[in-house]
């Protein structure tokens, strides 16, 4: 029902914009609307980028990949509800002893997960 309630607001928009008096005005708005649109979409693709690129360099065991995900965790966690989720999660990861580990220079992974004799 919500989804039927959103479509009709939508054709309701749509008719006034077909009717509307002042076209000036109407095109106005319809630009700037666009481009809103254009800035977020064009800002989470290089969001998106950014990630794909830091997964890439964790798959590869880099430290920097590291550091970047750690910044994008920290930046996600104010992207409620799954972006918090996600960036907590990675954040316990990658601060954790194993995860800093992982990283650290000439530890092969299978090494890293062996428990270390006390």
């Amino acid at each position: 029902m919500l989804a039927g309630v959103s479509l009709l607001l939508l054709s309701v928009g749509a008719l006034a914009i077909l009717l509307g008096p002042d076209g000036s005005a109407v095109a106005f708005a319809a630009g700037l609307t666009a481009t809103a649109f254009a800035l977020m979409g064009a800002v989470a693709l290089v969001w998106g980028g950014a990630h794909v690129w830091a997964s890439v360099l964790l798959r590869r065991r880099r430290q920097a990949g590291r550091v970047l995900t750690l910044g994008l965790a920290l930046v996600n966690l104010l992207m409620l509800p799954f972006g918090t989720a996600l960036g907590a999660y990675a954040l316990w990861i990658l601060l954790a002893n194993d995860g800093r580990r992982l990283f650290e220079l000439g530890v092969h992974p299978a090494v890293a997960s062996r428990p270390q004799a006390s």
